[in-house]
Protein backbone atom coordinates (compact mmCIF):
# COMPACT_ATOMS: atom_id res chain seq x y z
CA UNK A 1 0.00 0.00 0.00
CA UNK A 2 1.44 3.35 -1.00
CA UNK A 3 0.45 6.63 0.58
CA UNK A 4 1.12 9.84 -1.24
CA UNK A 5 1.15 12.97 0.91
CA UNK A 6 0.16 16.30 -0.49
CA UNK A 7 0.94 19.60 1.11
CA UNK A 8 -2.13 21.77 1.02
CA UNK A 9 -1.15 25.35 0.50
CA UNK A 10 -3.18 27.71 2.57
CA UNK A 11 -3.68 30.96 0.74
CA UNK A 12 -3.05 34.02 2.89
CA UNK A 13 -3.53 37.00 0.60
CA UNK A 14 -4.05 39.43 3.53
CA UNK A 15 -1.54 40.33 6.21
CA UNK A 16 -2.43 42.47 9.24
CA UNK A 17 -0.20 44.89 11.14
CA UNK A 18 -0.95 47.18 14.06
CA UNK A 19 0.16 50.47 15.58
CA UNK A 20 -1.06 53.06 18.07
CA UNK A 21 -0.65 56.76 18.70
CA UNK A 22 -1.37 58.67 21.89
CA UNK A 23 -3.23 61.86 20.97
CA UNK A 24 -3.71 63.29 24.48
CA UNK A 25 -3.26 62.30 28.12
CA UNK A 26 -6.59 60.47 27.98
CA UNK A 27 -6.96 59.39 24.33
CA UNK A 28 -5.19 57.16 21.84
CA UNK A 29 -5.89 55.79 18.37
CA UNK A 30 -5.14 52.21 17.32
CA UNK A 31 -4.49 51.41 13.66
CA UNK A 32 -5.26 48.06 12.05
CA UNK A 33 -3.67 47.81 8.61
CA UNK A 34 -4.47 45.16 6.01
CA UNK A 35 -1.89 44.59 3.28
CA UNK A 36 -3.70 42.81 0.47
CA UNK A 37 -2.05 40.82 -2.35
CA UNK A 38 -2.48 41.93 -5.97
CA UNK A 39 -5.85 40.97 -7.49
CA UNK A 40 -7.40 40.33 -4.03
CA UNK A 41 -9.73 42.47 -1.92
CA UNK A 42 -11.51 42.54 1.44
CA UNK A 43 -14.91 44.03 2.14
CA UNK A 44 -15.91 47.20 3.95
CA UNK A 45 -17.45 47.20 7.43
CA UNK A 46 -20.65 48.60 5.95
CA UNK A 47 -21.92 45.62 3.99
CA UNK A 48 -25.65 45.08 3.63
CA UNK A 49 -27.58 41.93 4.57
CA UNK A 50 -27.42 39.42 1.73
CA UNK A 51 -24.03 40.72 0.63
CA UNK A 52 -20.54 39.39 1.21
CA UNK A 53 -19.09 39.03 4.71
CA UNK A 54 -18.15 42.48 5.93
CA UNK A 55 -14.95 43.13 7.87
CA UNK A 56 -15.69 43.32 11.61
CA UNK A 57 -13.68 44.28 14.67
CA UNK A 58 -14.48 43.06 18.17
CA UNK A 59 -12.52 44.75 20.93
CA UNK A 60 -12.16 42.94 24.24
CA UNK A 61 -13.67 44.99 27.08
CA UNK A 62 -11.13 46.40 29.55
CA UNK A 63 -11.21 48.41 32.75
CA UNK A 64 -8.20 50.37 31.39
CA UNK A 65 -9.92 51.87 28.31
CA UNK A 66 -13.23 52.28 26.50
CA UNK A 67 -13.94 52.65 22.80
CA UNK A 68 -14.69 56.19 21.63
CA UNK A 69 -17.03 55.85 18.67
CA UNK A 70 -16.97 53.25 15.92
CA UNK A 71 -14.03 51.87 13.98
CA UNK A 72 -13.53 54.16 10.99
CA UNK A 73 -12.32 53.25 7.52
CA UNK A 74 -11.43 55.19 4.37
CA UNK A 75 -13.92 55.45 1.54
CA UNK A 76 -14.17 52.01 -0.11
CA UNK A 77 -14.23 51.18 -3.81
CA UNK A 78 -17.89 50.52 -4.69
CA UNK A 79 -18.86 48.16 -7.49
CA UNK A 80 -22.11 46.56 -8.59
CA UNK A 81 -21.96 42.77 -8.20
CA UNK A 82 -24.42 41.14 -10.63
CA UNK A 83 -24.26 37.78 -8.82
CA UNK A 84 -25.86 39.27 -5.70
CA UNK A 85 -27.59 42.20 -7.41
CA UNK A 86 -26.18 44.94 -5.16
CA UNK A 87 -23.37 47.46 -4.79
CA UNK A 88 -20.55 46.29 -2.52
CA UNK A 89 -17.72 48.27 -0.93
CA UNK A 90 -14.24 46.80 -0.79
CA UNK A 91 -10.53 47.59 -0.44
CA UNK A 92 -7.50 46.59 -2.52
CA UNK A 93 -3.73 46.85 -1.86
CA UNK A 94 -3.77 48.40 1.64
CA UNK A 95 -6.36 49.78 4.01
CA UNK A 96 -6.01 51.24 7.50
CA UNK A 97 -8.89 51.04 9.97
CA UNK A 98 -8.78 53.33 13.02
CA UNK A 99 -10.33 53.05 16.46
CA UNK A 100 -10.16 55.89 18.99
CA UNK A 101 -10.03 54.87 22.64
CA UNK A 102 -10.39 56.78 25.89
CA UNK A 103 -7.85 55.78 28.48
CA UNK A 104 -9.29 55.10 31.93
CA UNK A 105 -6.01 54.13 33.52
CA UNK A 106 -2.34 55.00 33.12
CA UNK A 107 -1.80 51.23 33.35
CA UNK A 108 -3.37 50.66 29.91
CA UNK A 109 -0.75 48.70 27.94
CA UNK A 110 -2.57 46.86 25.14
CA UNK A 111 -5.82 46.89 23.20
CA UNK A 112 -6.91 43.35 22.38
CA UNK A 113 -9.62 41.73 20.35
CA UNK A 114 -10.31 39.92 17.11
CA UNK A 115 -11.15 40.82 13.56
CA UNK A 116 -12.99 38.86 10.91
CA UNK A 117 -12.75 39.34 7.17
CA UNK A 118 -13.14 37.55 3.86
CA UNK A 119 -10.59 37.78 1.05
CA UNK A 120 -11.76 37.43 -2.54
CA UNK A 121 -10.44 37.62 -6.08
CA UNK A 122 -12.44 35.70 -8.70
CA UNK A 123 -13.42 33.40 -5.85
CA UNK A 124 -13.65 33.92 -2.10
CA UNK A 125 -11.72 32.14 0.61
CA UNK A 126 -13.56 31.05 3.75
CA UNK A 127 -13.85 33.84 6.35
CA UNK A 128 -10.75 34.31 8.48
CA UNK A 129 -10.58 35.37 12.12
CA UNK A 130 -7.45 37.00 13.56
CA UNK A 131 -6.77 37.82 17.21
CA UNK A 132 -4.78 40.98 17.86
CA UNK A 133 -2.97 42.72 20.71
CA UNK A 134 -1.93 46.29 19.98
CA UNK A 135 0.66 47.85 22.25
CA UNK A 136 -0.24 51.36 23.34
CA UNK A 137 3.43 52.15 23.91
CA UNK A 138 2.42 54.25 26.91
Amino acid sequence: MITIGANAQVKSPVRWSYASKKISATEAVVFLKATIDKDWHIYSQTGKPGGPLKTTFTFKPSKDYILAGKTIEPKPIVKYEPAIKMNVGYFENTVVFQQKIKLRSPKAKNVTGKLEFMACNKQCLPPDEVEFSISLGI
